[in-house]
């Protein structure tokens, strides 16, 4: 039988018992260290219950690894977006050509395009300030990149290589104040020469006449003039026409429809010529070497 009447140490002194013990070992254990031992070997006896609460998510990360990486979807989405750019340079032309068949309808059985082979770089480095506006590639001139060579985003005209090495090319920009491209409009086919600013959204327009048929919105396209950039890609928009006094000409300022500040992709082109038999296009990969004839040594 139990006692009617319990005695012994109060739970008020039991309480401070306890609370100076702990003291005391936590004292203990911050300046001496003597419960390392005794943690550690605590830490190991415990270990099979900290396995087994961290085996459920362990597993779940194991099956969904197995699912899908994200590696594989990374490479998967690298993959889409190279031929969505490269589609989308195939369709680049689309609107210049329709514009050129009602206005040359009987001269395009000599000198229509079949294609152009093109070659995706990533840029590797950007130089945007007003004086230089180049951009550096990752592809060179064992990928047969050559100077002077067009270079594409995929929306429109970026510019083109001025030096290369065996690994890299640099590109000058349009916009770049030391570069000028042949243009036209493609609304009626009136040629003239975009001169960069040294401004990223600013093109002009040189030795317009002042009545020029040149109306804001016009598209501006290559004009293939100068053989460095084959004819009928999209190049800028006009946003500014004015009639300057203190000129002959008038001002006309456009905008480029490639996105040379945020474009980290573009497109290295060669123009591929007509093969004789009509219809019949040049098969080689991509990756082949450029065309017979083309100066890959300027």
């Amino acid at each position: 039988m139990k006692p009617l009447f319990v005695t012994g140490s109060s739970p008020a002194l039991r309480l401070t018992v306890a609370l100076l013990l702990s003291l005391t070992l936590i004292f203990v254990d911050s300046r001496y260290r003597h419960l390392d031992f005794v943690r550690s070997t605590l830490s190991v006896a415990f270990y099979p219950i900290h396995y087994l609460a961290a085996l459920p998510p362990r597993l779940a990360r194991a099956v969904d690894g197995r699912l899908a990486s994200e590696a594989d979807l990374r490479e998967r989405n690298s993959l889409l977006e190279r031929e969505n750019l490269e589609l989308k340079s195939l369709m680049q032309t689309h609107q210049a050509l329709q514009a050129e068949n009602r206005r040359l309808r009987d001269l395009l059985g000599s000198s229509f395009k079949l294609r152009d082979r093109v070659m995706v770089a990533e840029l590797l480095e950007v130089d945007l300030d007003p004086y230089r506006q180049q951009v550096l590639v990752d592809k060179g001139a064992s990928s047969g990149i050559f100077v002077g060579q067009p270079v594409l985003d995929a929306n429109a005209v970026m510019g083109q290589v001025i030096r290369t090495s065996p690994l890299t090319a640099t590109v000058l920009l349009i916009t770049d104040a030391a570069h000028s491209l042949p243009v036209q409009v493609n609304r009626n086919g009136l040629r003239t020469v975009a001169s960069g600013s040294g401004l990223i959204n600013r093109l002009t327009l040189l030795h317009l006449a002042k009545n020029a048929d040149v109306r804001v919105g016009d598209l501006l396209v290559t004009s293939g003039l100068g053989g460095v950039f084959p004819p009928g890609y999209p190049v800028a928009r006009i946003t500014e026409v004015r009639d300057d006094p203190g000129s002959h000409f008038a001002s006309v300022i456009a905008q480029p429809t490639a996105r040379l500040d945020r474009s980290h992709e573009v497109l290295l082109v060669w123009t591929l010529p007509a093969l004789s038999r009509a219809g019949e296009l040049d098969e080689r990969p991509l990756d082949a070497a450029p065309p017979a004839g083309m100066d890959t040594s300027r």
